[in-house]
């Protein structure tokens, strides 16, 4: 069966039903309106929006937040040593989420496909991101790895802080150690 998507940027008038799906795939705690706001500021950039969301009628089914290069906090979780361009030109894949029912449907890799467009348009020469490797199946390491993403390095216990203060893991509650793998797809010129 075919379904009818609708892809389109993303815009505060999403956020109720971002907010709504983050929680249901990555537990309560990990998205509220205050750190939306600040994650949708940071891929803006030269007028370019890096987030996108996908509707399936009005239902929001999935959705990908972009940090543009220059707008996000390098931490210790970057090996920015091993990274084969410059940390200044790289951007952020924060965060992709497709509802569990629409999974399989080349949703992730679109919108992935989606923000790398307007990220190269911003400037950015490369993308890295920590992918979530408790994910079902591997999922996330998979469609990354399909869209050309290359591991970088594992970090073990990646959201142990976060869930310390009040993130609560779908898998781990409270005491995450779920392990994530540092990956970075390098664009073409």
């Amino acid at each position: 069966m075919t379904i009818t998507l609708n892809y389109q940027a993303l815009t505060p008038a999403d956020f109720d039903k971002v907010i709504q799906l983050a929680t249901e795939v990555h537990g309560a705690g990990y998205l509220d309106q205050t750190s939306m706001q600040v994650w949708y500021d940071k891929g803006l950039k030269n007028g370019i929006n890096a987030g996108f969301v996908v509707y399936h009628d009005k239902k929001l089914v999935g959705f990908r937040i972009t940090y543009a290069s220059q707008q996000w906090q390098i931490d210790k979780w970057c090996s920015t040593e091993l990274w084969p361009v410059p940390a200044e030109q790289v951007c952020y894949f924060k965060c992709n989420t497709v509802d569990e029912h629409y999974r399989g449907h080349g949703i992730g890799g679109e919108l992935l496909k989606r923000s790398i467009a307007a990220v190269k348009q911003q400037g950015a020469i490369a993308g890295v991101s920590h992918l979530w490797k408790q994910s079902p199946g591997n999922s996330a390491v998979k469609y990354f790895t399909k869209s050309g993403g290359i591991l970088i390095k594992d970090h073990p216990d990646r959201w142990h802080e976060l869930s310390l203060a009040g993130y609560e893991c779908t898998i781990c509650h409270h005491d995450c150690h779920c392990e994530a793998a540092e990956m970075m797809v390098v664009f073409d010129q």
